[in-house]
């Protein structure tokens, strides 16, 4: 670079960057996130940012999505090296665009070490190579959770996810949602029933789950694309809009798999959802947070059973909120043998901007500190690191201040960075072991033995 070139130092587009207060706000989240995981047992675990790109796009696991891949920038001085070497496929290597497959490498790498059902959770960040826009990034955090197991696995696991989701969206106090959930075995049953070519079905489940983004008439075209004739298509969309109360639609399609041809399939799907509903209600999730929606077949490739999506009512715009589903064949792609899973996903960098934007998030302060001890007077210096340390010891966050500035001054600095209480010690506090304790929300102010001071603050604090 010349001699006085300006550096551009902007954050690249869709890679986001966090305030204090919004990172705090993350952190809030992720703590409400493990909470709820652990709470059913989930352990965490982590894998590389990078992996092989094979492993990445095996068998169609990288769906629609674009992957970043990565190689060295060497000094000038080393290129050379670089050409020489070479890559070969297998050392060709890209950025992790979901948890998922990697969790399948991981089993894979780790089989005999793990004991089965495997439960695990992780939250890390994944990698996009997509257009950035509003609430799009190609960095982002993603919350995952998956289960499992060598050639079974109960579909009350299943169960689980929704009760799961429920405790987490409660818990962090976001508004009505509902999850809706599905089963692709009765998509497909469905598909076949009217004839569909079992080479096109895979794609004709993933235009109808376009259907929120695009609409009605635009998933007809391309259904239509696919050589699928107007008569089929029809029955395809008066399928997906059957709608009602859980047991209504559970009846309907009963009534159908009754009199449709080939139904071995969905009367399959219908069976697991039905055992998926069951497990949900016994849970103790209510009525009213989760539905079926025939709609719902989620993108990627590897579900084959059961499939959630999770709606913000009143903000429908935001999308799925949380998704995921069961696969069977995943982690047999790396082991040859039979491993079913089901996880869900949160995409809580998604999520956190759409929410602050829409005003049901607000950022936490930008500092966790809830009292400042005021430096009055440089000599009683020891004494303000005493009292810091003893409101520490009884669990409050505490900020010394070490700088001498004007009182006015640093309740501004305290106020600023959304700190409540100040401490306040002077000569003759000092003397008498006191403190002034000024509430900066309220404005009041107490005096307070050095004694009971902690105590004070926690009262206050609640």
């Amino acid at each position: 670079m010349a001699k006085g070139e300006k550096i551009n130092f902007s954050t690249p587009s869709g890679f986001p960057e966090f305030l204090p207060g919004e990172k705090r706000l993350e952190v809030y989240l992720l703590d409400t996130i493990r909470r709820v995981f652990e709470s059913y047992g989930f352990t965490p675990i982590e894998t590389p940012a990078v992996e092989r790109l094979e492993v990445l796009q095996a068998k169609g696991n990288q769906g629609d999505n674009i992957i970043y891949g990565i190689s060295p920038i060497l000094p000038p001085n080393r290129q050379a090296e670089k050409d020489k070497a070479g890559e070969t496929g297998s050392e060709e290597r890209a950025l992790k665009f979901d948890q998922t497959v990697p969790l399948a490498a991981y089993i894979a790498r780790h089989l005999n070490e793990l004991t089965f059902p495997f439960a695990r959770y992780q939250m890390d960040v994944v990698f996009r190579g997509e257009r950035a826009k509003d609430g799009r990034f190609r960095q982002f955090r993603q919350c995952d959770i998956d289960v499992v197991g060598r050639r079974e696995l109960s579909l009350l696991y299943d169960a689980q996810m929704p009760a799961i989701i429920t405790e987490i969206f409660e818990a962090i106090n976001i508004g009505d949602f509902v999850i809706r959930i599905n089963n692709r075995k009765i998509l497909t049953g469905f598909f076949q029933s009217v004839g569909v070519e079992a080479s096109k079905i895979k794609s004709c489940i993933g235009i109808i789950d376009t259907l929120e983004k695009v609409g009605e008439n635009k998933v007809k075209q391309e259904l239509e694309k696919e050589g699928i004739s107007p008569e089929q298509t029809q029955k395809i969309i008066e399928f997906i809009k059957i709608n009602g109360t859980v047991d209504e639609i559970l009846d309907k399609l009963k009534y159908l798999s009754q009199t449709m041809p080939e139904a071995e399939q969905f009367s399959l799907g219908i069976t697991e959802l039905e055992t998926v509903i069951a497990g949900v209600r016994n849970l103790g999730v209510a009525e009213n947070r989760f539905c079926i929606d025939l709609a719902i077949a989620r993108g990627l490739d590897y579900y084959t059973g059961t499939v959630y999506e999770t709606t913000l009512l009143g903000h429908e715009a935001l999308g799925s909120i949380c998704s995921g589903g069961r696969y069977e064949e995943l982690v047999g792609v790396f082991l040859g043998e039979k491993m079913p899973g089901v996880g869900i996903s949160i995409g809580l960098t998604r999520l956190m901007s759409r929410l602050l934007k829409a005003g049901i998030l607000n950022t936490l302060a930008p500092t966790p500190a809830q009292v400042m001890v005021v430096n009055m007077q440089e000599d009683l210096m020891p004494l303000y690191l005493k009292v810091s340390q003893d409101l520490r010891k009884a669990g409050i966050n505490v900020v010394t201040s070490f700088d001498k500035r004007g009182l006015g001054k640093q309740f501004q600095f305290a106020d600023k960075q959304g700190i409540q209480f100040c401490v306040i010690i002077g000569s003759d506090e000092a003397a008498a072991q006191k403190s002034s304790l000024k509430d900066l929300k309220s404005g009041e102010q107490i005096e307070v033995s050095l004694v009971d001071l902690a105590e004070e603050v926690k009262r206050r604090l609640g």
